[in-house]
């Protein structure tokens, strides 16, 4: 015999939080997260990952089905924790894979209240002060990067791919007006360096653009734009009558935290539009989505060195702030809290030096009928999404208020000082060649080589020497099995988690260099961590063929 729905709905509601105050209830509520909590807690055994690392069976995904009856809090919940199983635990200190930081309590805590009461940021009457959180976030972050937060604005969005899409998007407006009302115009083409981000590939696919219409600047071995080769690019474009959407500046590349020299950027950009007449401003936008947090230090006394930073690592952060200090020279600047701001996914913030530019893409109220009547803020008007979660502005809004600029030095400094001492360690021993060694983030890209190779030559020779493709080829196969001696042992609980890049650049000859990646984010990771990895790379050459 059937149940009754209301006995069921009953039995549903118990399965919300409640909308008045119960604490009956709301006991259960929060011993359901601990419960949830605890179980991760148990999966955790001394190793960089979650539990252990089982074979995933996709074939079985693909034909799940709908369960008929209702289930319980309790058996959904251990069914959830059960897919953290193998989990790399980004936190800890044998964790050196990629640019994901661990989040902090206060920025979980910020995703957490904003899920509970599901706030929509695309309109203030949907999310109440929430909304006020994502202007405070904008304005703070835009004052650190040296705009005028009463001039600057913007949004949060979905992630750093979001940032640059919206400063292309306004910088197609400027070049090619009314393009959201008439299409794209064939004559459009944006600049980004070779060693820029892939998202630069799909923003121009999606804007209609066209990745044929992309172009690529060869950067220098410090893994900058050639701005040389920008002007020419860019001279040549212009004298066929092209129009320049975007200059993309890279703040921090993904692999080699190679910084853009803006400045001459800006001075080439102001120098075009005088000389060819243009009749708008080509935009710049500051693709800085792991750079934007060396800012804190754009006012640090490097000379006095209050928090005592060793000197190599005030080097490090010195070479860096050259480049960094000059963010505010862009139109607007990518950010990714959920990156170098160390919250969960996804915290990105795409920020104008003038909110006026924002206007360029604002839709009309009558597209909106059902929406937008009133209220104060309303950036649902401009932006792509029409839903936007309160998660990312409450959680970057919470570290930016737990850290400070104080704390975001402190743990900067620190992640640095560490990929530091890791380049010491990788640099004295004569089998090691530190590729980026001219970068100063914190992420260390090598190779190592068989014994009888002299590797203060060899970089330099299959870089630029075609005679040595065979050479390149039979070490970038040497460097793979490398690592995945490393990466096995790292599973076992006996090594540090890094990452392999396929292409860390090409040679002059168009072939990639396959190399090994070290990325330190956590703040956890201290001096022996940092010696595991030199330890590890050199057993490995004694254990691979």
């Amino acid at each position: 015999m059937a149940t009754p729905y209301r006995d069921l709905l009953d039995k549903i509601r118990l399965a919300f939080p409640q909308p008045v105050s119960d604490p009956i209830h709301d006991s259960y509520f929060v011993h359901s997260i601990m419960r949830a909590l605890d179980q991760v807690d148990e999966m955790k055994m001394g190793l960089p990952v979650l539990g252990s690392v089982i074979p995933d069976d996709y074939e079985a995904a693909r034909s799940a089905k709908l369960h008929p009856h209702i289930s319980s809090i309790e058996e959904v919940t251990s069914n959830l924790v059960s897919y953290l199983q193998g989990m790399t635990i980004f936190s800890h200190p044998y964790t050196q894979q990629n640019v994901v930081p661990p989040p902090s309590i206060p920025s979980l805590i910020g995703v957490l209240l904003s899920s509970l009461y599901n706030a929509n940021i695309a309109w203030d009457e949907y999310s109440r002060r929430v909304s006020l959180a994502e202007v405070e976030a904008i304005a703070i972050t835009a004052q650190l990067l040296g705009y005028d937060p009463c001039q600057a604005g913007g949004v949060f969005t979905f992630g750093g791919t979001g940032t640059t899409l919206y400063g292309v998007k306004i910088g197609l407006e400027k070049a090619c007006p009314h393009t959201m009302r008439d299409g794209v115009s064939s004559d459009a083409i944006v600049f980004v360096s070779d060693a820029g981000h892939y998202c630069a590939y799909n923003v121009t696919s999606w804007l209609g653009i066209g990745t044929s219409r992309l172009h690529t600047i060869p950067t220098t071995a410090e893994n900058e734009i050639d701005i040389n080769c920008l002007e020419q690019e860019a001279r040549t474009a212009l004298s066929s009558g092209k129009k320049i959407a975007a200059f993309i500046a890279t703040l921090g590349t993904t692999d080699a935290f190679g910084l853009d020299d803006l400045q001459r950027i800006t001075v080439l950009r102001d120098t075009l539009v005088d000389e060819f007449q243009l009749s708008y401003r080509p935009h710049i936008h500051a693709d800085a989505v792991i750079g934007w947090a060396w800012a804190v230090f754009n006012d640090y006394d490097f000379e006095d060195n209050p928090l005592e930073f060793r000197p190599r690592t005030i080097r490090a952060l010195a070479g860096a702030s050259r480049r960094i200090r000059y963010l505010n020279l862009a139109d607007s600047i990518g950010v990714d809290f959920h990156k170098t701001g160390f919250t969960p996914y996804i915290s990105s913030a795409f920020i104008v030096k003038n909110k006026k530019d924002l206007h360029l893409v604002t839709r009309p109220q009558e597209q909106m009928p059902y929406l937008y009547h009133f209220g104060e803020h309303r950036p649902g008007m401009l932006t792509l999404e029409t839903s936007r979660a309160g998660t990312g502005p409450l959680a970057a809004l919470a570290n930016l208020r737990l850290l400070g600029q104080e704390g975001l030095r402190v743990i900067i400094g620190h992640i640095v000082e560490m990929a530091q001492l890791l380049r010491e360690h990788l640099e004295g021993h004569e089998a090691i060649t530190v590729l980026n060694r001219d970068n100063f983030g914190t992420v260390n890209i090598f190779r190592t080589y068989p014994l009888g190779v002299d590797t203060f030559a060899i970089k330099e020779q299959e870089f630029g020497d075609p005679t040595y493709r065979t050479s390149l080829l039979k070490h970038n196969e040497y460097n793979r099995k490398v690592f995945h001696y490393v990466h096995a042992e790292a599973m076992a609980g006996r090594s540090v988690v890094l990452s392999q890049t396929e292409c860390y650049r090409k040679t002059q000859y168009n072939e990639p260099i396959t190399a090994i990646k070290s990325f330190i984010l956590s703040p956890f990771v201290d001096t022996k961590d940092v010696e595991i990895v030199v330890n590890k790379i050199l057993e490995a050459r004694e254990n691979i063929s």
